[in-house]
């Protein structure tokens, strides 16, 4: 492979974009991720992402998606965080927000790389015909990084880079360019399941298995209505993701800490206090969030969490926080808040 073939212009002109991986694959996924798709649908892992049946087909065939697609260029940014990501859950009058929400959100950020990149592309190579996709469209990531030799996906199910431990983005962009493979990366687990151990729903039913029902990300991201009532109290104070499987991988020692600006936690997000996030009405929310992933679920489903949160501190001073929202105008809101209420001491 010379260092003037499309490949490595593309790897080159990536990196000088701020991508921190790059790697390259048939626009085709292997039958055992299809058929692992189909099980975790069947047991109904998915709970009620009801998009993920809705367009499996897409999901399972690359080019179902766009029959066009040749090669997909798997690319990954680094987001190690600088500190433990875990170090809030001590603190119980404040909230654990996961490590890619406390700033600006990723899709805006990778998404313009990708376009740079795609626009690069169809200038250089003329008559390439390319889309490009951050987690929006009905893409398996994490299969086409693997085959792409990015990493593997760890028994928690996530993407692990022997370079950036569990900490990268991911995007893809679909082309019409017959590019060469680079080789698939192999699994390098082990006997390791500490990521399966720290979980505190219990989401993993098996190594290489999620059950998103019992996710943390999922209830606090996915999951509209209430929360089921034997999981709230594991939930801790986490009110938006966790990353606790992600954090405990060993093969962190090897990630360096990011240098986004972008991603740099914001102040006012690194362990805002619960009882001013349990205050916030829908203009409130939307200030406090702009820019961020967090503002796609809104107010309602926010507080929610909070209240969950509120429940698990322990903490007395917070119960007149949870008092405030038991007639709240939303149902779900008002039934969480008064759960909240009754398991806090005078």
């Amino acid at each position: 492979m010379t260092a003037s073939s499309p490949r490595e212009l593309i790897r080159a002109q990536a990196l000088a974009l701020g991508f921190d991986a790059v790697g390259f694959a048939r626009a085709h996924l292997a039958e055992e991720v299809r058929e692992r798709l189909a099980a975790f649908l069947a047991e109904g892992h998915h709970g009620s992402m009801g998009w993920m049946q809705d367009r499996a087909a897409q999901r399972a065939h690359p080019r179902a998606l766009w029959p066009e697609a040749v090669s997909v260029i798997s690319l990954g940014v680094n987001y190690a965080p600088e500190r433990d990501p875990l170090a809030t859950l001590a603190r119980r009058d404040s909230a654990t927000i996961s490590v890619y929400a406390r700033n600006r959100d990723y899709h805006d950020v990778v998404k313009g790389r990708l376009k740079r990149l795609g626009q690069w592309m169809a200038h250089r190579f003329k008559g390439t015909e390319l889309k490009v996709f951050v987690d929006t469209a009905p893409v398996m990531e994490k299969p086409l990084a693997q085959q792409a030799g990015l990493g593997w996906q760890g028994k928690h199910t996530n993407l692990v880079s022997r370079a950036h431990g569990s900490w990268l983005f991911l995007g893809e962009i679909f082309c019409t360019l017959e590019l060469e493979p680079d080789g698939a990366e192999s699994d390098h687990c082990g006997s390791c399941d500490a990521c399966l151990r720290i979980c505190p729903t219990d989401a993993f039913p098996a190594p290489y298995r999620l059950d998103a029902r019992r996710c943390i990300s999922y209830l606090t991201i996915e999951h509209r209505g209430p929360i089921p009532e034997g999981l709230r109290a594991r939930m801790g104070n986490r009110i938006y993701g966790c990353d606790d499987c992600l954090a405990v991988c060993p093969w962190n020692k090897f990630a360096h800490a990011h240098e986004e600006p972008a991603f740099a936690p914001r102040a006012a997000l690194q362990a805002p206090k619960l009882a001013e996030l349990a205050a916030l009405d829908d203009a409130g929310f939307r200030a406090l969030f702009s820019g961020s992933p967090i503002k796609r679920i809104g107010r309602d489903r926010f507080v929610r969490n909070v209240l969950v949160a509120i429940g698990n501190s322990g903490d007395p001073s917070l119960k007149p926080a949870a008092q405030a929202l038991c007639e709240d105008a939303d149902p779900v809101v008002a039934d969480c808040a008064r759960w909240a209420a009754a398991r806090l001491p005078a």
